[in-house]
């Protein structure tokens, strides 16, 4: 088992939760993050070759890829290398369920992983439930008792990051190596229309599913401050959906983990607080 294991993202939704688990699995977690404060912090930036001494005495990493570019491999590449030039032996990818091997964004790490490393996992969730209550539609949700997307009446198997996390730190622990991917999702597929449905009845308030097209998506979140490729891309996804692609659910969640994946209704009734 890994004695030290670097988290990158190690602030955001999945990265602060892989980071805490660890910490309770008694599996000492150094966080990855261009502004460290705690003690457990590293600086860590993937276009800063110089923060590569973030890996400095660890065994394994969790890998969140920068949200600010879709070019991952050019940018995460040269950081992989100095990884392991500095024994770090375990790669556990964060990377998502429409997001092939070969592919373009992480879908390119995961490839660069499986024929570079000897030990790596790449985690391929679906979408988060957390964007409805930390991410845009959260914002919205607030503000106008909104969400938007270009899904259509396509369906989705949301995922808890809670237990993104847990599958995380079981690959990240796991007695050898996985070397495999792993497609992660909820319980049951839901569209759009109905977690507004859920979230309506959970809040007693209505709840609007706003569906525009992938053009008018892009530009909605441009103009909330997305760069514009990355937008485009989170467009095409939206399109994606709304021809079926996510329409399913595993059960790998529970394979890893051993414990039944949060439903749509739990996390909504813990949200609540953050839609008020």
């Amino acid at each position: 088992m890994a004695r030290r294991i670097l988290v990158t993202g190690g602030k955001g939704k999945t990265g602060s939760r892989v980071a805490a688990r660890l910490v309770a699995a008694g599996i000492e977690a150094l966080t990855g993050t261009r502004n460290p404060d705690l003690p457990s912090d590293r600086r860590f930036d993937w276009a800063d070759l110089t923060s590569a001494s973030a890996f400095d005495g660890c065994d394994a990493a969790y890998l969140v890829a920068p949200t600010d570019r879709t070019d991952h491999l050019a940018v995460m590449q040269p950081m992989l290398a100095e990884a392991m030039a500095r024994g770090v032996k375990r790669f556990v990818l964060l990377s998502a369920s429409l997001l092939a091997p070969g592919g373009p964004m992480m879908g390119e790490v995961h490839t660069w992983l499986a024929e570079n490393t000897a030990d790596w996992a790449v985690l391929r969730p679906s979408w988060f439930m957390q964007n409805f209550s930390e991410g845009a539609h959260g914002m919205s949700m607030r503000q106008e008792g909104a969400i938007y997307s270009a899904t259509g009446t396509g369906r989705v198997g949301f995922i808890d990051a809670g237990d993104i996390a847990a599958a995380a730190v079981a690959a990240l622990t796991a007695p050898g190596a996985l070397n495999t991917d792993c497609v992660l999702t909820g319980p049951e597929a839901l569209s759009y229309d109905d977690a507004a449905a859920i979230m309506s009845a959970t809040l007693g308030r209505p709840v609007r599913h706003v569906l525009l097209e992938p053009a008018a998506l892009t530009a909605r979140l441009a103009a909330q401050g997305m760069p514009h490729a990355y937008a485009e891309t989170l467009s095409r996804l939206d399109e994606a959906i709304s021809a079926a692609a996510e329409d399913r659910t595993t059960d790998s969640v529970e394979r890893l983990t051993g414990q039944v994946p949060v439903s749509f209704e739990t996390f909504a009734e813990r949200a609540v607080g953050a839609w008020r």
